[in-house]
């Protein structure tokens, strides 16, 4: 198991951030990092320090953002904007200046695909499944039903080869989205570009692309900083592609309150 970060390794890799905040991003994931894991979807809220915590770390640094897989409307609901970047749905949508959501042209073209696809769902899916529509896209959890795992990807895979919509595997879930090369990693990349420091928080297997983002910008003569956010579910290679690990939501949040202090 990766070890937590020492006190002094933490000050050392934030020492870039800290130094040079109007040339640094923070970027981070929702769920798992800034919201404990929850059965239910719809039930899950950030920790209550959260929304005020992203708004003073905007009023510090050049660019501070959350590109989480939920819908960018979730995200504004439940973390309000007050110069914080909220990109959702693996960046197929974001919230622009007026607060407005604004999803990708390509992916949108594919909104009635989703949608049929979800009510098939509603419908046929797997026993102890949940389906989870998010406008472009679509999740079935198996949370609930570990051992639905293997007929909830068999059904997720049939549907893919019905419609098109490309799978990808989660926290005991498996979405299906649209086929248009955006993720969190492309977000992140866009986020950091012409900085000098850039990190991201992350738990889940969808954060791989935006620790593979930050070693492009790292190639590029950036600092990257990438976070691991321990849970029992979090994938073993993102742990270890980590610069330093960190405890749940808890440990993510402590992590952010020493840049803005």
């Amino acid at each position: 198991m990766r070890p937590m970060a020492s006190p002094d390794r933490v000050a050392a890799v934030l020492e870039p951030f800290v130094r040079r905040p109007e040339r640094a991003a923070v970027v981070t994931d929702f769920d798992g990092t800034l919201a404990p894991i929850v059965t239910d979807p719809a039930a899950a809220r950030p920790l209550a320090v959260v929304p005020d915590l992203l708004r003073r770390l905007a009023a510090r640094f050049a660019r501070v953002a959350v590109v989480s897989g939920r819908p960018a409307a979730f995200l504004l609901d439940h973390l309000g904007a007050g110069g914080v970047s909220l990109h959702g749905i693996y960046g197929l949508e974001a919230v622009d200046r007026d607060g407005r959501v604004v999803a990708n042209a390509d992916a949108a073209s594919w909104a009635p695909v989703v949608a049929d696809v979800a009510e098939r769902g509603r419908l046929r899916a797997p026993a102890g499944v949940t389906v989870e529509p998010k406008g472009l896209s679509l999740t079935l959890h198996f949370r609930g039903s570990p051992s639905a795992d293997d007929e909830a990807r068999a059904w997720v895979e049939a549907e893919a080869a019905r419609t098109g919509l490309v799978v990808h595997a989660g926290r005991r879930s498996y979405e299906l989205r649209p086929p248009v090369p955006l993720d969190k990693g492309t977000v992140v990349e866009e986020l950091g570009a012409g900085l000098d420091a850039v990190c991201f928080a992350g738990d889940d297997v969808g954060d791989l692309a935006a620790f593979d983002a930050l070693d492009r910008l790292a190639r590029r003569g950036a600092c990257a900083l990438r976070v691991g956010v321990r849970s029992a579910e979090a994938p073993d290679e993102l742990l270890e592609r980590a610069d330093i690990v960190v405890e749940g939501p808890e440990g993510a949040v402590a992590l952010l309150e020493r840049l803005v202090v």
